[in-house]
Order: structure tokens, then C-alpha cells, then sequence
């Protein structure tokens, strides 16, 4: 038996994630071309824009917002439909290390949102009278690492002198 008590990076309870609210912070649906559209012959080309951020609101307690937005276009290039949500959740996140707390606020947490950003661009596809569109899985945290990769280069290269020419 130890009397130890434990130092400041060690949670004895170890680490805690809860997830309290999912929610749909910001959705909008355009058709600039429609009904023109829906004569037109189907043959679209999706691009998909993804992005995350996440603040503290208390302590340990911290919203992410999944944003994505869906352009749709023709072969003529003309927007058919531009779909965009900002899917969020507020999440209780505690005894994480600084760089475990990045991973799971910059992968972890947008993995869990988005099922239901998907579930809602759908919806909102489908009830503007257009085929269905299911978006693909995404690896966050792939998208994570690339993102990590690419700060600590622009780091690197910011702290790295500048060469002197002779």
C-alpha cells in the first residue's frame, strides 16, 4: 500500500469521456437551378468540404462542430445543389493528456458526430426531391494526422533560420 498522492498529470479516477447532447447547429439546402435541374439528365459530380473546431465551454466539458458542406453539380458545371450542416455535441472530456485530449477533440468526437450529419444531409437531399446521397465513411484520424503532420512542418520550418547567401 502506497501513500503516495498522485502528481498533477495522473487522474486517479483515470480518463472519463461522456457524451451529453448532440445537435444540429447550422443547416441550409439551396437549388438556385431548380426545376430546370430536374429535367436536366443525372450525371452529377459531388465535392465534398469537411472542417472541425472545438471550444471549451467549462472545465472539462467541450463542443466540436462537424462541418460539412456538399456542392452538386452538372456536367455543365451549373451548382445543382449546394447541402451544408454544422453538426455539433458537447462532450465531458477529462484526465487526458494534452496531445490524447487534440486526438480525441480532433478525431474521436467528430467519428461520433458523423453518423448524424450524414443521416441529415440525406434527409434534406432526399426531401428536395433529389436522388439519395449517402457520404462515405471518412477516416478522421488519418485526417487528424495529416492535419498534426502539417502543423508541426509550418512549426518547423517557422523556428528553422533562414539561410545566409554569400
Amino acid at each position: 500500500m502506497s501513500d503516495q498522492s498522485p502528481t498533477p498529470n495522473e487522474n486517479p479516477e483515470g480518463a472519463q469521456f461522456a457524451l451529453q447532447r448532440i445537435y444540429v447547429k447550422d443547416a441550409s439546402f439551396e437549388s438556385p437551378r431548380s426545376p430546370g435541374c430536374f429535367v436536366d439528365q443525372w450525371k452529377p459530380k459531388v465535392n465534398l468540404d469537411l472542417n472541425t473546431r472545438h471550444n471549451q465551454l467549462d472545465g472539462d466539458v467541450f463542443e466540436v462542430v462537424l462541418h460539412v458542406t456538399i456542392t452538386t453539380r452538372n456536367e455543365a458545371d451549373e451548382v445543382m445543389y449546394l447541402a451544408e450542416v454544422q453538426q455539433a455535441g458537447i462532450f465531458l472530456i477529462k484526465g487526458l493528456e494534452v496531445e490524447a485530449l487534440s486526438q480525441t477533440l480532433g478525431s474521436f468526437c467528430p467519428s461520433v458526430l458523423f453518423p448524424y450529419v450524414r443521416e441529415a444531409i440525406d434527409s434534406m437531399v432526399l426531401k428536395a426531391s433529389f436522388p439519395p446521397l449517402m457520404l462515405a465513411p471518412v477516416n478522421f484520424d488519418a485526417i487528424y494526422e495529416q492535419s498534426r503532420r502539417q502543423r508541426e512542418e509550418q512549426l518547423q520550418q517557422q523556428s528553422d533560420p533562414a539561410p545566409v547567401i554569400n
